[in-house]
């Protein structure tokens, strides 16, 4: 059982990709803050590359109190090895009481290796993150049982208090130049030999395909099990109704990408991508709660079914009992017409 009172302050693994910060760094970040200030500490990004000096300002527009920078050429491409030594190293000389970390591929490759040498928990892909005030204990929220029910999970007896984090479900805070400036950037020393990897990184090969990006869409209007019927006209009305409502980008739910109608990068749900954009349009999906569970935080959910009865309406702001071969038409028609009024 660790002393707690040799850890402090709230850490951020920041993954970068080839000298860029991901999305989801900023969204921790700015979660990271929120906890940090119920705690009264700090937040530090940890930010592991090489030649990354010059992005990690960036990291305390969104709240980080500093950086600590781990340069090498070693690290330039990630590595389990590499990586899961370094971040250990620097979590059990400065000791922080939390850190969190992107679910992300490689923050799922991470995150259970640091844990295991570190001796803590791990709560994968949390959806929700809170201080209990009264313990000052991370509670940890994430789906459970399927999705059926939410269970929030912590970590009494050991630190740091870790948790993966589902990229896009924290919201992201507004830049903040003055606080970015006033940054600390810390380069500690930290020991990494070629010996230290098993894993040698030949090359990076970038997949040709274009992959959608659901999680920074404002728009998202997905397609269910209800365009069975006709699937490419199903798909081709989405797209179009996502291009009327303004450059908006196509989702699906589990059932659609798993009878192969469309890849799963668009895939909404506890399995796919967590989203939150301004108008999300449901077309023919029954609304389980591994669908909803990604979507219902959307600032605006409008739900077409046949079926009056299914539970996407129970979510849905704005529901629409039809066809959706019949009803989508219509919509995109109105849609245009407003537009052209204006």
């Amino acid at each position: 059982m660790a002393d707690f009172n040799d850890y402090k302050g709230v850490w951020v693994f920041c993954e970068q990709r080839q000298g860029k910060l991901m999305s989801t760094d900023f969204e921790l970040v700015s979660e990271a803050r929120k906890l940090a200030d119920e705690l009264g500490c700090e937040v530090t990004g940890l930010l592991l590359g090489d030649n990354v000096d010059g992005i990690a300002k960036e990291l305390g527009g969104y709240g980080a109190d500093k950086v600590m920078v781990c340069d090498s050429p070693l690290l330039k491409d990630y590595t389990t090895d590499a990586y899961a030594k370094v971040v250990c190293d620097m979590v059990n000389e400065y000791k922080p009481e939390v850190l969190l970390i992107g679910a992300t591929n490689i923050g799922r490759d991470l995150g259970p290796r640091c844990a295991a040498r570190l001796h803590t928990g791990l709560t994968a892909d949390a959806t929700h993150l809170d201080i209990d005030t009264a313990k000052y204990v991370l509670k940890m929220t994430r789906p459970a049982f399927g999705g059926h029910l939410m269970a929030t999970i912590i970590c009494p007896r050991f630190r740091p208090q870790m948790s993966t984090v589902r990229p896009g479900v924290m919201k992201k805070a507004p830049f903040d130049q003055a606080k970015a400036d006033a940054c600390q950037i810390v380069k500690p020393a930290f020991e990494l030999a070629a010996s230290d990897i098993k894993t040698e990184v030949l090359s990076v090969e970038k997949a040709a395909e274009k992959l959608v990006d659901l999680i920074g869409a404002d728009v998202i209007v997905s397609v269910g099990r209800g365009i069975s019927k006709d699937v490419n006209k199903g798909i081709e009305l989405a797209e179009q109704l996502a291009a009327a409502l303004g450059g908006g980008v196509v989702g699906a739910s589990r059932a659609v990408t798993d009878a192969g109608w469309m890849s799963a990068d668009h895939q909404v749900g506890q399995t796919g991508k967590t989203v939150h954009p301004k108008i999300y349009v449901a077309l023919g999906i029954s609304g389980a709660i591994q669908h909803t569970a990604g979507m219902q935080d959307s600032e605006c959910i409008i739900a077409v079914n046949k079926n009056e009865s299914a539970p996407i309406f129970g979510v849905a702001d704005y529901g629409i009992v039809g066809d959706l071969f019949k009803v989508v038409p219509e919509l995109i028609k109105q849609v245009e017409a407003a537009k052209a009024a204006e």
